[in-house]
């Protein structure tokens, strides 16, 4: 789950992280009363979009008058701000944070993500802060440095401050870039984050270490623990078929192609993603309906592929391990006729009780194709497909 750049901050706030005075909006009224109540010469009129690459879509603008914060905030507010982790077709913009300007004498990068080798959360920090860390990090890899947090001692003060010295924070600084670093780890860990960044993170003028972005993204299968921060939740921001998805605890994700995939289990559901395409075809979705699929689950899972106007033919696979392969021919049996399945249809199952529902598959009277193995499975979809 994803969350605001505003909402990070407060959290980040809460955890003692400097961050600039900022206001969300909701109008360009609200966003000149905010320019107003902060005070001062200049303000930072910024779209809010769960996105990265806002500065270089045209989503951040600089206003050195309540006249421009009134006019960039118009230009902004409705705005489909295109990114290079939007896609082609953007994201509109519903709301912006205006926030007070900054003395920003040096731009860095700090982020936290859990490292899956050794275990560890992984702190990642670069004197190369700014829009172009992605660049950074694909050719110049040795500007970032790693510092991987024992989960029993947490971020210590010495590996705070040999990170933030590496980075090109002073001397006189360390001590704000300490408490920075260890408020980014604390909010990292007690929230269940899978991602906490702040890029940039600035150096003032006057020395002092501000965060003057926050992302933060969090492990949802922890969001039971956490009802403040799933009340943050914008589904304004995230795509239709995936919010209704989640209701039925069905895990799955829109793709380019016109292939549908409902398979059990998020490595088989990958692996024959994989197979599809390399048998020349492209998949319309992942679709995890996980180990407990019931014909209600199957059947709203059918549904939510269909609002795909792309897609040509629907793959199933299931493997029948925790799952029952008689259960899973049940529910595609019944899902077809509920939704009146227009486009081709290949099964393969295998597993426990595949024989009977192979059986129910073939007696069902339904244009089903079989196929016994994941390549002909493939193969039969991509053709049918075409």
């Amino acid at each position: 789950m994803k969350i605001h750049e505003y909402q990070g901050k407060e959290i980040l706030k809460k955890y003692g992280v400097a961050v600039p005075r900022g206001i969300p909006c909701f109008s360009v009224d609200e966003a000149v009363k905010a320019a107003e109540a902060l005070g001062g010469p200049v303000w930072v009129v910024k779209a809010q979009i769960h996105a990265g690459g806002r500065g270089k879509g045209g989503g951040v603008k600089l206003a050195r008058s309540i006249d421009e914060v009134r006019t960039l905030s118009g230009q902004i507010l409705g705005m489909q701000l295109k990114t290079h982790q939007t896609g082609p077709e953007g994201q509109k913009v519903r709301r912006l944070l205006i926030e007070e300007g900054a003395d920003i004498r040096k731009e860095l990068y700090v982020g936290m993500v859990v490292d899956r080798v050794t275990q560890r959360v992984c702190l990642m920090a670069s004197s190369e802060g700014g829009m172009d860390i992605e660049e950074v990090a694909a050719h110049t890899p040795e500007k970032i440095h790693k510092v991987f947090v024992d989960p029993v001692s947490g971020l210590t003060d010495a590996e705070c401050d040999d990170v933030a010295r590496k980075i090109g924070v002073p001397e006189a600084s360390l001590a704000q870039a300490r408490s920075v670093l260890q408020g980014l780890y604390r909010a990292f860990w007690e929230t269940d984050a899978s991602l906490a960044e702040i890029n940039p993170l600035i150096l003032t003028g006057d020395g002092k270490v501000v965060a003057l972005d926050a992302k933060l993204n969090f492990d949802a299968n922890a969001l039971f623990r956490h009802p403040e921060i799933v009340e943050l939740r914008d589904l304004d921001e995230e795509d239709p078929a995936e919010i209704e998805a989640s209701k039925f605890d069905l895990a799955y994700i829109q793709l380019d192609g016109n292939i549908g995939c409902l398979v059990n289990g998020a490595g088989l559901a990958m692996a024959t993603m994989d197979t599809i395409k390399l048998f020349g075809g492209e998949p319309a979705n992942f679709l995890d309906v996980g180990g407990g699929a019931t014909t209600e689950k199957v059947t709203e899972a059918f549904k939510i592929m269909l609002r795909n106007p792309n897609l040509k033919a629907i793959l199933v696979n299931i493997f029948g391990g925790i799952m029952r392969c008689d259960v899973i021919a049940e529910g595609v049996i019944a899902a077809s006729k509920a939704v009146g399945l227009k486009v081709p249809l290949v099964v393969r199952m295998k597993g426990t009780n595949e024989e009977l529902g192979r059986k129910m598959l073939a007696e069902s009277g339904l244009p089903i194709i079989s196929a016994d193995t994941m390549a002909e499975a493939a193969q039969k979809v991509v053709a049918a497909a075409r």
